[in-house]
């Protein structure tokens, strides 16, 4: 009897669920198409140690969008800007063409000025970031189809060693403090020199559960 009755209370819980969600799940889906399989950029991993890690990255083509706005505007802005080019909104010799995705989604501020090590998700609402898509080797800079959207641009970047940090849970200022703080560290221990500004890498869709994301702090070491 006591089977019966949380068979049934459960079967109600999730319809209840099931309908308040299903607008979410459905996004999730189609995030979710997106992510799952997607290749990634090839590189030597040099060293790792715990949650550390000394990369070179093979030469890779982006395709990369500025945009205005605090750190979750600006991500959005720029995820559907880079999508939209890469779900067609394109030129080529074939047309219109579908264009693989691919993990991570990169975000950098676009300023020079900013600090290696300065909290750019908080400093406020009108900062510039640039948004990249890394695209599939397959292509090269002839064969990648060319965006429609004027705002998007394709660069290419040669060979580049970095020092990267990896964690989970969403990307928040409290976090991403930590995180950089622990990066410098590492750096700093291992006599290395950083140059430029930290890259944040995210390899989910937003619909994972924080625990299950795998997120990225990455500088460029010489």
């Amino acid at each position: 009897m006591k089977i019966t009755i949380f068979l049934i209370l459960t079967l109600m819980f999730s319809n209840i669920v099931m309908a308040v969600n299903e607008p979410i799940m459905n996004i999730g889906k189609i995030f979710s198409n997106i992510f799952i399989g997607v290749d990634e950029p090839e590189f030597n991993l040099i060293s790792k140690e715990d949650r550390f890690e000394i990369r070179q990255y093979a030469p890779k083509i982006l395709a990369q969008v500025s945009v205005t706005g605090n750190f979750n505007e600006a991500s959005s802005e720029g995820f559907k800007a880079l999508a939209d080019f890469i779900f067609g909104n394109n030129t080529s010799i074939k047309g219109d063409t579908k264009i693989d995705m691919t993990a991570p989604v990169e975000m950098v501020p676009k300023s020079d000025k900013i600090e290696m090590t300065a909290p750019v998700i908080t400093e406020g609402k009108n900062n510039e970031w640039i948004v990249s898509f890394v695209m599939p080797k397959e292509y090269s800079l002839n064969t990648l189809p060319k965006p429609n959207n004027r705002n998007i641009n394709i660069i290419t970047l040669p060979i580049e060693k970095y020092a990267v940090i990896v964690f989970s849970g969403l990307v928040r200022a409290s976090n991403y403090n930590e995180q950089v703080k622990l990066l410098f560290e590492f750096i700093k221990e291992k006599k290395l020199t950083a140059t430029g500004t930290v890259k944040i890498a995210r390899y989910n869709p937003p619909w994972t559960l924080p625990f299950f994301r795998r997120n990225e702090l990455m500088i460029k070491i010489n």
